[in-house]
């Protein structure tokens, strides 16, 4: 079998965190089942979160009326799109799985990690009108959101102050990753690790490695798409 390929996106900027923990679990047990890996650490690399013309190297084509996702189209095109931005793109094409590992900030992602997907998913790398869900662009590439939360489980339950998790992440989930046809696994959820006891975060760490030592086996039973659809 070919060595199989990982991409993990990382967003905290304490080594010391609860997702700092995760993100090196995560890289022991995927390298002991011969995987290579790579890790993103957008805060050590000073990842700019602002998705700006400043992306694209020469000119642009309007600068009376800037269009993003146009302007960025036409600079992939021709190899012009900023370093940071290839050098994403490049990992994120070699990659069979992604990992995002962040703490959930404002019932989302991390503004730098927003900044990620803003810049790196660009139309014509990620996605087109044409490729797009079940034939986006990444359709063979998985995709894992793991994070933690500051509130318990039951807080994001349907009838929990905070509302459906699956509600939460559907912008996330649907709208930027299965959007660009990656098979969106089941999330990977610390629920509170703040207000965990020592062994209450080791075993939510251990359960992690756990998922990753099956997860080339057992991913295609636990894509988050199927459970959705099959509660429709």
């Amino acid at each position: 079998l070919a060595e199989k390929k990982v991409l993990i996106v990382y967003a905290h900027q304490s080594a010391g965190s609860f997702s700092a923990a995760a993100k090196e679990a995560a890289v022991e047990v995927l390298k002991s089942k011969d995987c290579s890996v790579e890790v993103s650490d957008l805060y050590a690399m000073k990842f700019k979160a602002t998705a700006t013309a400043e992306d694209i190297t020469g000119e642009v084509k309007n600068s009376e009326h800037f269009r993003y996702a146009e302007e960025t189209k036409l600079a992939w095109d021709e190899g012009r799109l900023s370093a940071d931005i290839t050098e994403e793109q490049r990992k994120l094409q070699e990659a069979d799985l992604i990992i995002f590992q962040f703490p959930m900030y404002w019932f989302t992602v991390p503004a730098i990690l927003k900044g990620w997907f803003d810049r790196v998913l660009t139309l014509g790398f990620a996605y087109t009108k044409e490729k797009r869900y079940s034939n986006g662009i990444f359709k063979k590439t998985k995709a894992l959101l793991s994070f933690t939360t500051g509130s318990q489980e039951t807080m994001f339950s349907p009838t929990g102050i905070n509302g459906d998790m699956n509600v939460t992440l559907w912008p996330l989930q649907n709208g930027i990753l299965h959007y660009c046809g990656f098979q969106v696994l089941a999330p990977q959820i610390f629920w509170a690790p703040e207000d965990a006891t020592p062994e209450g975060r080791s075993a939510m760490l251990a359960a992690w490695s756990t998922r990753l030592v099956w997860v080339w086996e057992v991913s295609h039973l636990c894509l988050w798409t199927a459970h959705i659809h099959s509660r429709n």
